[in-house]
């Protein structure tokens, strides 16, 4: 079976791969999660994430984003003292910040996923590409993506960071054309 070739053959990520990366995703908690993961990876490879995403799961109420953005500082302490999370300030605390930003988003939006959708015209992109070169850190959508959540105080939400995340969340389908997800997803 041909899979994308970051997945290697560790059992998580190929699991991931298999089963979730690319997958359209339109419910609020999943998107903030897989925001929040995504702004967590920054400068950290994603394996990192992935080992330590139940643990996530656990430290922010199951990114529940109401209760996220409510996170009081001893909270914030709290998860600064958290081995199973990656324990960078910075990121716990735009991750908090970002929860209250989301929730912006919904009241104005509706749902934050048609907000996230709109950055694509509703529904995912799908691409051809043959090679791991033809696959882009960012895009025209990435850029604009980014610099609205940017105006609107999200935090850790540069153009790369926002690609990755449209990707896990099938905004876009990056799997490569010799990938048996391709044409699933497609």
């Amino acid at each position: 079976m041909n899979r994308c070739w970051w997945a290697g053959d560790d059992p998580l990520y190929v699991q991931y791969h298999d089963l979730e990366w690319g997958v359209p995703v339109y419910e609020d908690q999943k998107l903030f999660e897989f925001l929040t993961l995504e702004s967590m990876q920054a400068g950290l490879s994603w394996i990192t994430v992935l080992r330590k995403r139940e643990n996530f799961r656990l430290a922010f109420a199951d990114f529940d984003v109401n209760k996220v953005a409510r996170f009081s500082d001893n909270k914030i302490a709290k998860l600064m003292a958290d081995a199973g999370i990656i324990r960078n300030r910075k990121k716990i605390e735009a991750a908090v910040n970002n929860a209250q930003r989301f929730l912006e988003i919904q009241a104005e939006f509706g749902s934050f996923s048609e907000y996230n959708w709109s950055f694509v015209d509703g529904s995912p992109k799908i691409f051809r590409r043959r090679n791991r070169k033809s696959v882009p850190a960012t895009s025209k959508e990435s850029d604009a993506f980014s610099k609205d959540l940017k105006k609107r105080g999200f935090k850790f939400v540069g153009s790369t960071t926002i690609y990755a995340h449209m990707q896990a969340t099938g905004m876009v389908n990056d799997h490569l054309t010799s990938c048996f997800r391709h044409s699933e997803l497609s």
